[in-house]
């Protein structure tokens, strides 16, 4: 018995409309089940009551660019206090017409993390690249030569101090931290008890308290006369607190190696930096990327606690900001402003740590 050929067309053997593009995600994803059905009405019933309110503060009835007073008979947000206040907050106590400096500085830094993001270019000109940008980026800020007036460490504050902070801190923190993991594991029993001793008295002590030393304790050990820029210190307690908690996950990492990776190194006659260099730590580097940004996150919002000793990051100079008494009362702008910075540092810090890992997955 012959079979006839099937004479449906295309359309006729599409999927139904309830399974596949918009509408089928939806129904997967949000009313699969009774209890996801009802759970994504409740959410969608919280939304409706509180966005309209919200969108009526924050956008339809706001001040952007008015005086104090008339922001205070607004019945929306008042964001004046921050567009009034903006090269304060961001610059701190940086000298105005001087200002394009901390402007060229992110920049370039700007530009260093955006070749940095594409592997084409990891080779050993990026690495002289880094080196001589941060070099310019201290030149640029500090001045006093080419013909740029010199600026004091002291008037350094807001987003560049914050960035200062992260870039310099995360960027030594991280091969201190892979030097204590591998002093942690090391064989001589000198090398893994100090390496133990630092990083648990590291990470048994809040960051805060680190801070309190560097600027109020260290300088009592001092001979008199000699002082160490502020900045410095705290720079110097970030990176010391990081790399503890960095060693550890490198430490994890490491663990993860199989032994016949390092058996199988040393039949190749490798010496012990060799074998680190070329087989166990790319691969142990690779495996801890996630939990790594974890760290580097973390050590990116802690940096906002130099606000305790005094030091004028954007936190600081938001509460300058508000202590005047044009701007009191509008304190949840101005905090949702310095929010929405540090979610935009944290997140490119996050999407880099996926892109990375995609990068090295090929």
């Amino acid at each position: 018995m012959e079979t006839q050929p099937s004479t449906a067309t295309s359309s006729e053997c599409r999927p139904p409309v309830i399974s596949v593009g918009i509408i089928g995600w939806i129904r997967t994803n949000l009313f699969n089940s009774l209890f996801n059905s009802l759970l994504t009405l409740l959410i969608l019933a919280g939304l409706c009551r509180l966005v309209p309110p919200f969108v009526k503060w924050a956008f339809l009835n706001s001040v952007w660019s008015s005086s104090a007073q008339v922001c205070k008979d607004a019945s929306g947000a008042c964001w004046s206090v921050v567009t009034q206040n903006l090269r304060f907050i961001l610059f701190g106590f940086y000298p105005y017409a001087e200002q394009w400096r901390p402007v060229a500085t992110i920049l370039l830094f700007v530009v260093l993390a955006f070749f940095s993001h594409n592997r084409r270019y990891w080779n050993k000109r990026l690495l002289y690249a880094w080196g001589g940008g941060v070099v310019l980026m201290g030149v640029i800020m500090r001045g006093g030569i080419f013909g740029l007036p010199g600026v004091e460490t002291s008037q350094w504050g807001g987003i560049i101090l914050t960035l200062m902070l992260s870039l310099f801190g995360l960027t030594a923190a991280y091969p201190l931290g892979v030097l204590l993991a591998l002093g942690r594991r090391s064989s001589l029993p000198v090398v893994k008890t100090l390496s133990v001793v630092y990083i648990e008295l590291m990470r048994g002590v809040p960051l805060i308290s680190l801070l309190f030393m560097s600027s109020v304790m260290f300088p009592l050990f001092l001979p008199e006369g000699v002082t160490v820029d502020k900045i410095l210190r705290a720079q110097v307690a970030i990176i010391l607190f990081t790399a503890a908690y960095i060693a550890e996950v490198v430490r994890g990492g490491l663990q993860a190696i199989p032994k016949g990776q390092s058996e199988a190194a040393e039949a190749l006659g490798l010496d012990y930096w060799q074998k680190m260099r070329l087989i166990i730590l790319p691969q142990a580097l690779k495996i801890v990327i996630p939990p790594t940004m974890s760290v580097l996150i973390s050590a990116f919002k802690d940096t906002s606690l130099v606000i305790i000793i005094g030091l004028f990051d954007l936190m600081k100079t938001t509460k300058v900001t508000l202590s005047n008494p044009d701007w009191m009362g509008f304190s949840t702008e101005a905090y949702i402003f310095i929010a929405l910075l540090y979610f935009g540092g944290c997140f490119s810090m996050s999407n880099f740590s996926r892109s990375l890992e995609g990068t090295l997955k090929k």
